[in-house]
């Protein structure tokens, strides 16, 4: 009868095999790829009613319980994830039983006779006895390396080197942040948020509407709108919008920051994001005007400019007898072939003899009315605002308590791939043989990466060694 402790052991070493197959690394990243592929097609988070008028009411039914309208959040691409990172410890961890008996060994192996065969070995010949020369080389090559012993050889001596021993470490660097990384992902996907808030100018707010889920969630201090300022350029398209927000905690100011596009106010993880804006209470039409309007209009005839003075609903004479004009209306917003234009003026021109006609004055462009080439062109000559209006900011709010780890996993691998691809575990062997009444040397070596690269150095460590004090080497 097999014992429990038996089953138990097989059971986990079966389990051990499975997530240390590469096998499994190919097939979970396959999946993954294949699923963003998928959500880069289908839009995520989108709003319901765009999924159902897209896929219809079964296919909306089926995505939706799949959750592939919020994939990256699902639990079973989470479940992917972690499975992956369970299957990348489990690997580096099995070949670094391997590689850790070479990494932490005190004493290095070297087996001469396989240094002798190596193509890239150098050879030549040097005057005097080996003594003197087994001194002066194992003096430079101690500088440059951080393993060197002299070992007995047939009829000599030999100097074994090595250095480079952690860089085989490099590689497990490049999986440990790949873990790091997607860990990253996962606390951020678990513990974070994404949400919104539209905050008035003089009023605060510790309130964010989420985004990607229902509800909302108040945040640990309240985020107060002091000012908002908004510049448009000549087409009536807002150039920038700034916030000036403070933080309120416990009741009192803890931190002030003026907020634009792309430069955040960031405190306690929370970052602030300047989203959108909008208009608070605008008034209706014709509305909130002050008494006095300034005009101006332009003689086609002349060239001459005259500035008019009037009020809402008053007619008044056109210099030049050009007619009569009336301001009917003020819009907040306005249109023109369905162009937004902003802010304008609905007046109406009436020329001597002829018939009254609609003018539009949008604020923001003073020669629009060139375009309609009557006998006068009119404008608004006073520039600054009919109204006081006031504004709300849209913020974004975001929390990613996982984007240390993801910068700490970016660096790790960057670190990683330098040691991995640009250095290298490199081993050396100098034998020194008396050949007559000279020493024969033979210098050869061995590294795991770039091995055309190590060449060139041990042609290079050869030529250093034969030109110590002055001696000049001689072919073999």
């Amino acid at each position: 009868m097999v014992k429990n402790n038996e089953v138990k052991a097989n059971y986990i070493e079966g389990l051990w095999i499975f997530f240390a197959s590469v096998k499994l690394s190919v097939v979970v990243f396959l999946s993954l790829a294949a699923l963003s592929i998928i959500g880069t097609l289908i839009p995520q988070n989108e709003s319901p009613d765009q999924y159902f008028k897209a896929f219809g009411p079964f296919l909306y039914q089926v995505l939706s319980t799949l959750d592939i309208f919020d994939m990256y959040r699902s639990w079973w691409f989470q479940g992917l994830i972690i499975m992956l990172v369970v299957n990348i410890i489990i690997c580096s961890i099995d070949r670094l039983q391997t590689t850790g008996r070479i990494i932490f060994t005190k004493n290095p192996k070297f087996n001469l006779e396989s240094y002798r065969r190596r193509k890239s070995r150098k050879d030549f010949k040097l005057k005097g006895g080996i003594d003197p020369i087994k001194e002066r080389y194992f003096a430079h090559l101690s500088k440059n390396f951080s393993f060197c012993e002299v070992v007995s050889a047939d009829e000599g001596v030999a100097i074994t080197a090595e250095k480079g021993r952690w860089t085989r470490l490099g590689v497990y660097s490049v999986h440990l942040s790949v873990v790091i990384l997607l860990m990253g992902s996962l606390v951020g996907s678990l513990n974070g948020f994404e949400g919104f808030a539209n905050i008035a100018e003089g009023e605060s707010s510790g309130t964010v509407q989420l985004r990607f889920a229902d509800g909302s969630i108040q945040l640990p201090f309240e985020i107060q709108c002091d000012d908002f300022d908004v510049q448009f350029y000549d087409t009536g398209a807002p150039k920038e919008f700034r916030s000036k927000l403070t933080i309120i905690e416990n009741g009192q100011p803890v931190l002030q920051k003026d907020i634009i596009v792309n430069d955040p106010l960031r405190y306690k993880g929370i970052n602030i994001f300047q989203s959108s804006y909008g208009e608070l209470n605008s008034p209706g039409p014709g509305t909130g005007i002050s008494k006095e309007i300034e005009l101006g209009f332009k003689s086609a005839a002349s060239g001459k400019i005259y500035n008019v003075k009037t009020q809402l609903n008053k007619s008044v004479e056109i210099p030049e007898e050009l007619g009569q004009f009336v301001i009917d209306d003020y819009h907040p917003e306005s249109e023109f072939r369905g162009m937004a234009v902003g802010p304008a003026l609905q007046g109406t021109l009436t020329p001597n003899g002829g018939k009254p006609e609609s003018v539009l004055l949008p604020i923001n462009f003073p020669r629009f009315d060139s375009m309609r080439k009557g006998s006068v062109i009119i404008s608004v000559a006073q520039t600054e605002k009919l109204f006081e209006q006031r504004y709300f900011t849209g913020l974004q709010i975001t929390r990613d308590p996982g984007v240390g780890l993801v910068y700490a996993g970016f660096i790790m691998m960057i670190l990683g791939c330098m040691v991995t691809f640009f250095m290298s575990h490199q081993q050396v062997v100098v034998e020194m043989q008396i050949k007559g009444n000279k020493t024969s040397v033979m210098v050869s070596g061995k590294a795991n990466k770039n091995k055309i690269g190590f060449q060139y150095k041990l042609e290079r460590l050869a030529d250093s060694l034969a030109s110590l004090d002055g001696n000049e080497k001689t072919k073999a």
